[in-house]
């Protein structure tokens, strides 16, 4: 293939199977002048298994601006340069942005090379709906933050992706059904393209339950998929009186919480709402039972 002077090629690489790298991407990177990679040693490995021999040149998080510079110079005087990262499609959670961003400000030719992401790859093969998704990243990694952004993202209809790390895999499971719902639909996707490939898809409840029964699910690279919150039912919406009265009935037979499970699931409403709902109609009805003294 032609290199094009001048030009920065963002190259995806393979999430883990080197099957998964493309031809194209191939050819870019053996004839590239310089190829920017996230760690350099890693990446140093598929680059000497595809029998690539070209410079490299770290660029990740905490260097991103004063490499990014750099590159820009070597851009401007010609050079044609490879952005690459661990794994996957670069920018994607990845770092990437600044130099992106940069070099478009600069009026530089960018040329997609595109090829694996695990995005794309746990949605293709979850069993999701696909057509509207929102793409999270990592979730916050303190407890209080992440409850507050899930409950921002409670009501969202369309299919959440999240990434998260194997020591925070179980507390963030634990957080989802705790705000979206134990019995809200969720795929584990991990360890994508790898020889321990895993989709484990339940209610998130039984996901995390899964999670903490087998340590082995707690290892690797992952993503989280959860499905959309449930469209509200407008008349269900508008007849707070309908609630109370299904409640109680309920209420009669189950406990709090699963009186609550099944009216969300039945009206669209958070779960939340409907609980604590249902803790005042027990209450209430506890108190007018109570024999006055």
């Amino acid at each position: 293939m032609s290199i094009e002077s001048g030009t920065l090629y963002v190259v995806a690489t393979p999430l883990g199977n080197l099957g998964d790298l493309s031809q194209r991407a191939v050819e870019t990177l053996a004839s590239v002048d310089l190829i920017a990679a996230e760690d350099t040693r890693h990446s140093a490995k598929l680059l000497s298994a595809m029998g690539i021999g070209r410079p490299l040149i770290a660029l990740h998080e905490h260097n991103e601006t004063s490499i990014s510079a750099r590159i820009l110079e070597r851009l401007g005087a010609g050079e044609s340069i490879a952005l690459i990262s661990d794994a996957g499609t670069p920018l994607i959670s990845d770092p990437g942005y600044p130099l992106v961003s940069a070099a478009r400000r600069q009026g530089c030719k960018i040329v997609p090379i595109p090829g694996p992401s695990a995005i794309i790859c746990a949605l293709s093969a979850a069993g999701l709906p696909t057509d509207r998704f929102l793409f999270e990243g990592f979730p916050p990694r303190t407890a209080p933050a992440r409850r507050r952004r899930f409950e921002q993202l409670a009501e969202f209809p369309a299919t959440l992706v999240f990434y998260e790390s194997s020591h925070r895999l179980a507390e963030s499971l634990a957080d989802m059904a705790a705000t979206f719902g134990t019995e809200r639909r969720a795929v584990l996707a991990r360890e994508l393209t790898k020889l321990h490939e895993t989709f484990l898809d339940a209610p998130l409840a039984g996901l995390l339950e899964r999670v903490q029964q087998d340590p082995n699910q707690q290892r690797g690279e992952m993503v989280i998929l959860v499905a959309g919150a449930p469209e509200r039912n407008p008349a269900a919406d508008e007849s707070p009186i309908a609630i109370d009265r299904l409640l109680a009935l309920l209420l009669r037979d189950l406990s709090v919480k699963r009186a609550a499970e099944i009216v969300a699931e039945a009206t669209g409403r958070r779960r939340n709402e409907i609980y604590r709902r249902a803790l005042e109609i027990k209450d209430h009805g506890a108190s007018r039972a109570t024999p006055q003294g």
